[in-house]
């Protein structure tokens, strides 16, 4: 999908907000002369249009006048303030794609005051390399268009899937803080190979490329996680010696509870 002929305005190009605007003007899928973006403070906004070359300000409701698409990537404790900015120029022809986590698409449809299409998105920051995963969910006035161009968006930085709203907590849970984990996993991984006698930089690079290979392996066979690790776990190997360590350690349940906890937790700050 061309976004190059759309007008697109990014609402809080901070962290998220940066990563995508940085790789859609990359990658040529947005004109520099057709997007805006905002952020907090004067400074700041001078400086990210010098660096990305279009036009970068701290007036919401001016970025977002005449844009075809607006993605709001501003901190959810001030989705609502915005939302009270834009509300007199935003149309019902206009697409607002959230990536404000925990903030349901009903809250923003309220703070709007009308029919505005909205799609919520909970992208991770891998998407900041074109590897990141990307759950998407309709709003109440968002159609199968909407959520073709959200994907088309958001598949330019890596792979997206379409969910129920109601399954928006639980993805925040696993793939937007799993990152986290995974770099827990990878560093005590390359602590293990530091204790039995590799260098750290070796360690590290083992670690991580075994991690990115054994994901690899899953994302393009399809075969079940348990099967592919039976198929490196041979009878009296040092593998399965290796395993039940984790078992011991309860590793399966430390993982399962830590994404049942974010989980919770991003079901807590929709209503905090």
């Amino acid at each position: 999908m061309d976004f190059s002929g759309k007008r697109v305005a990014v609402l809080g190009a901070g962290k998220m907000g940066g990563i995508l605007l940085k790789s859609l003007l990359e990658k040529k899928l947005l004109s520099p002369a057709l997007t805006v973006a905002t952020v907090q403070h004067a400074e700041r906004a001078a400086a990210l249009q010098e660096k990305l070359g279009i036009n970068v300000s701290t007036d919401n409701a001016a970025a977002v006048k005449n844009a075809s698409i607006v993605l709001v990537c501003v901190k959810p404790q001030v989705v609502q303030e915005v939302m009270g900015q834009i509300r007199s120029v935003v149309s019902q022809d206009q697409l607002i794609i959230s990536v404000a986590a925990s903030v349901p698409t009903d809250h923003i449809e309220k703070a709007l005051g009308r029919e505005v299409p909205v799609i919520r998105a909970m992208p991770n920051t891998p998407c900041a390399l074109g590897r990141g995963m990307t759950a998407l969910c309709k709003g109440k006035h968002a159609n199968a268009a909407h959520v073709e161009t959200a994907c088309a968006l958001f598949n330019t930085v890596g792979k997206t899937v379409v969910v129920d709203e109601k399954h928006m907590d639980a993805v925040t849970g696993l793939s937007a803080s799993g990152p986290a984990y995974i770099y827990i996993i990878l560093e005590s991984l390359a602590e293990a190979g530091v204790k039995v006698g590799l260098p750290r930089d070796i360690a590290t690079l083992l670690a991580a490329q075994t991690t990115l290979g054994a994901a690899s392996v899953v994302l393009e066979t399809g075969d079940h996680p348990a099967l592919l690790k039976d198929a490196v776990t041979t009878p009296a190997g040092c593998t399965i010696d290796g395993i039940l360590e984790l078992e011991e350690g309860k590793l399966r349940v430390t993982l399962i509870k830590a994404v049942v906890k974010a989980a919770q937790r991003a079901k807590e700050l929709a209503y905090s």
